[in-house]
């Protein structure tokens, strides 16, 4: 584990030396020039997220992932997005707001917002795991909570990443799922009532 650790490490700091902008997209994406790996600098304009279609946002995300071959890219490509997730208030970082079933502590806040838009905030004290519910805050995120419970999330699947991860970080993910899920039915069921 340690040696994994260390190898992301260091190919990271590799990446982040070599890197050449080569476009600019929602998250101005950039890509080493060891290896096509795209590394993110943080732009967290919701604007932007609420004009893009879910199935839109799940569409970039696998062009993304395309380009990286390897997984140990992947993996960092991944690291890299946990980058883009804002800090979470520590008075969000409740019992309450933690996901049971996750290996790593993983904080996930839902609310709506004044244009009935489902705004997520979420943080985790593993890198691969923040990465990993950033792609969920990213696509889900700054949508109604009907159309996020209409969704259907082939991204995940697309990109590999369930083959990729360990049997207890599936079950994370699975869970982080539930509870997004669950935030949107009970937000679009009370905006119903």
């Amino acid at each position: 584990m340690i040696a994994i650790t260390f190898f992301i490490t260091a190919k990271l700091a590799i990446f982040r030396r070599c890197r050449v902008v080569v476009c600019k997209k929602m998250c101005n994406f950039e890509a080493a020039t060891l290896g096509k790996v795209p590394t993110i600098t943080k732009k967290n304009d919701h604007r932007t997220m609420a004009t893009a279609t879910i199935d839109q946002l799940q569409d970039e995300i696998i062009e993304e992932f395309n380009g990286l071959d390897e997984w140990m890219d992947r993996y960092a490509y991944i690291i890299e997005l946990a980058d883009t997730l804002p800090p979470l208030e520590e008075c969000y970082k409740t019992p309450d707001n933690l996901i049971a079933g996750c290996q790593s502590r993983v904080w996930l806040h839902a609310e709506v917002d004044e244009q009935g838009l489902l705004q997520l905030q979420a943080d985790s004290d593993a890198l691969i795991v923040k990465g990993i519910v950033a792609m969920l805050v990213r696509v889900l995120g700054g949508h109604t909570p009907h159309e996020v419970r209409q969704a259907k999330l082939y991204f995940i699947d697309e990109i590999g990443l369930h083959t990729h991860l360990s049997p207890t970080r599936s079950n994370g993910l699975l869970a982080m799922l539930k509870r997004i899920e669950a935030y949107a039915v009970a937000f679009d069921t009370q905006n119903n009532a």
